[in-house]
C-alpha cells in the first residue's frame, strides 16, 4: 500500500479519516470477541507497507493499530517500510546520472523474506496476483474455516475481485473500499421524456443518452455527460475512457506498442464527436461562465461542479461524492437560486466485451499473512479484529469510505439512492506480469507515451485523421521504447513510479 505519498484518488479516499480511541465499553467488549485476549504471553505482530518515513507511523497506528493494541496489552506492533520516502527525498544522483530508484516489487519481497520477516502486509490490490503467484502469502480460506470467522455478508465484489486475483481462494481481506458510480440528473431525463439510466448499461447506451437530454445554447447549455465531475480536456476524457475499456499503450514488456486499432480508434472517434457536438462541457464553457459570475458578483461554493449545478444529465463519481452532495443539500437555504439537484445512481457503464467488470472499485488496503511469518497466529487474530463486524460498524461512519461488509453499507445524509450501484460490479484483474518499474528502466516510455497529447489535438482539430494520427502514434511510439540509458523523460522528477495505465 503506498502511504502515505498517495495519488489524489486515494488521498480524497483516506481523507478525514481516522480512528477514535474512545470507545463505547460495549464496542470494546464485542470487539474483543473478534480480536482476542489480553491473557496471552506478550507478543509482537510486525506489519509492513510499501511506503514511509519517519513522519508515517503515528499515521499508521491510529489507522489500524491503536485499538487493537488498547484492548490487547500484551501486544505490540512494530512498522516496517520498503521503500524510505526520505531515501527517495535526499538521496539526490550526480549531476548527469539517471538516480537510481528501487524495484517496488522486489521492496516489498524483502519485507516478506528477509532475515526479520513481517507477519501482515498492507497493500494495494495491484501487486497481489504477483505475491500469490511467487507464494508469498499464507492463504486464509481454512483459517476461516477453522475459526468459522464470518464473511457471509462481506460484497460479493469486493471477495470475487479478491479471489480473481489469487486463483479462486482468498490470500487477503480489507474493511474497507472506494467505488465509483454513475450519478444522474433525474429532472433532466424527466423533461426530455427520456428513459432515465439504468444498471449495466454499455458506453454506448450511455453516449446515446447524453445526446438525448442535452440542450440549450451557449451558457444555457446543458450537457449529457462527463468523465469525471471536473473539466478536463478532450485529450484527457479520451485517456479515461481508454483506461475504462482496459486498452493498452504497449505491451508488458514496453517493446511494442498496442494502439493502432479499431478500438483505440473508437475511443478517440466518440470523444472528439462528443466535443464537438457540446454533450461534454469544455474548459471554455467554464471559463465564460465563471467570467460571468465574476461580472455579477456571484459566489459559488461548488467550484465548477456542473452537477451540481443541474447542467449535468450524468457524471461518474466517487462513492464519497455523496458526501459533496449532502453538504449541498444541508446548506441549499444559504445558497442564492440554489435548487438542489435530485439524483439518483446506476453502475458505471461497461464494456460488452467484459460484462459485470468495471467500477473503478478501489481495494486499497487489503491485508494478508506473510507465508513466512514469525507470528502467524498473532496476524490472524489482528485481521479478524480489523475485518470483524464490529470494526466494520464503526468504519460505516466514514463519508470517505465504503466497509466491505454490506450489512453496514446504507445510504448517507437522509438521501435514498441505488446504492447497488456502488458494489454490483467486479473489478478488473490486476495484470500481474507488468513491472511497475518499467517506466525507470525503460525511460523511453515517457516519450512514447507524451505522442498522445500531440496527434490527439491534431485529430481532434481535423489535421489528421484519427486512424493515420494512431498510426503515427504507433511509429513514433515503437522507436521511442527501443531508447535505452538516460534518454527519454526527465526521469527522476518524482521519485515514485508512474502509475501504470492498467491501474
Amino acid at each position: 500500500m503506498k502511504l502515505p505519498r498517495m495519488s489524489m484518488k486515494s488521498t480524497r479516499k483516506v481523507a478525514g479519516v481516522s480512528l477514535s480511541l474512545v470507545l463505547a465499553t460495549g464496542m470494546l467488549a464485542a470487539c474483543s470477541k473478534e480480536g482476542g485476549s489480553s491473557n496471552k504471553a506478550d507478543t509482537v505482530i510486525r506489519i509492513g507497507v510499501l511506503y514511509g518515513d519517519s513522519d508515517n507511523e503515528s499515521y499508521l497506528r491510529q489507522q489500524y493499530t491503536d485499538t487493537y493494541e488498547m484492548m490487547n496489552k500484551n501486544v505490540t506492533f512494530e512498522f516496517q517500510h520498503a521503500i524510505n520516502y526520505d531515501d527517495q527525498r535526499f538521496d539526490q544522483a550526480e549531476p548527469g546520472k539517471k538516480p537510481e530508484r528501487p524495484d517496488t516489487y522486489e521492496k516489498m519481497k524483502e519485507l516478506l523474506s528477509g532475515s526479520n520477516p513481517v507477519d501482515v502486509i498492507i497493500y494495494d490490490y495491484n501487486m497481489l496476483r504477483r505475491l500469490t503467484q511467487d507464494n508469498l502469502l499464507k492463504p486464509l480460506d481454512s483459517l476461516i474455516q477453522q475459526d468459522k470467522f464470518d464473511i457471509s455478508d462481506y460484497v460479493p465484489t469486493v471477495i470475487d475481485g479478491i479471489k480473481a486475483a489469487g486463483d479462486n481462494s482468498l490470500y487477503a481481506l480489507t474493511p474497507v473500499f472506494t467505488s465509483s458510480a454513475l450519478f444522474y440528473n433525474k429532472k433532466m431525463f424527466t423533461e426530455r421524456g427520456v428513459e432515465p439510466p439504468t444498471d449495466d448499461m454499455t458506453w454506448d447506451d450511455v453516449f446515446n443518452k447524453a445526446r438525448q437530454v442535452a440542450s440549450g445554447e451557449d451558457l444555457d447549455r446543458k450537457f449529457g455527460f462527463n468523465f469525471t465531475r471536473w473539466i478536463n480536456d478532450p485529450a484527457g476524457d479520451a485517456m479515461s475512457y481508454a483506461n475504462a475499456l482496459q486498452l493498452r499503450v504497449f505491451d508488458n514488456k514496453a517493446e511494442n506498442m498496442m494502439v493502432n486499432n479499431d478500438q483505440w480508434a473508437n475511443v478517440w472517434n466518440s470523444v472528439i464527436s462528443l466535443h464537438k457536438d457540446n454533450i461534454i462541457p469544455d474548459q471554455e464553457f467554464i471559463q465564460k461562465y465563471y467570467e460571468k459570475n465574476s461580472e455579477e458578483g456571484s459566489y459559488d461554493p461548488f467550484y465548477g461542479d456542473l452537477f451540481l449545478k443541474g447542467k449535468l444529465g450524468m457524471v461518474i463519481g466517487e462513492s464519497y461524492y455523496i458526501n459533496d452532495l449532502r453538504k449541498a443539500n444541508d446548506n441549499s437555504s444559504k445558497i442564492k437560486d440554489f435548487e438542489m439537484v435530485d439524483w439518483d445512481v446506476v453502475t458505471l457503464p461497461t464494456d460488452p466485451n467484459t460484462p459485470g467488470q468495471g467500477g473503478n472499485i478501489q481495494l486499497g488496503q487489503l491485508m494478508s499473512i506473510n507465508a513466512g511469518a514469525q507470528n502467524p497466529d498473532g496476524a490472524w487474530d489482528f485481521i479478524k479484529f480489523i475485518n470483524g463486524k464490529d470494526w466494520a460498524k464503526m468504519k460505516s461512519r466514514s463519508l470517505y469510505e465504503m466497509t466491505a461488509r454490506k450489512e453496514f453499507i446504507q445510504p448517507i445524509g437522509g438521501f435514498q439512492y441505488n446504492i447497488d450501484a456502488f458494489t454490483k460490479l467486479r473489478p478488473f484483474q490486476p495484470n500481474a506480469e507488468m513491472n511497475e518499474n518499467l517506466y525507470i528502466d525503460k525511460p523511453g516510455i515517457w516519450e512514447a507515451e507524451g505522442l498522445r497529447y500531440e496527434l490527439f489535438q491534431k485529430a481532434f482539430a481535423g489535421e489528421m485523421d484519427v486512424k493515420a494520427a494512431l498510426l503515427e502514434w504507433e511509429t513514433k511510439g515503437n522507436a521511442a521504447l527501443q531508447k535505452t540509458g538516460d534518454s527519454g523523460g526527465e526521469i527522476g522528477i518524482d521519485p515514485m513510479p508512474r502509475p501504470l495505465m492498467l491501474e
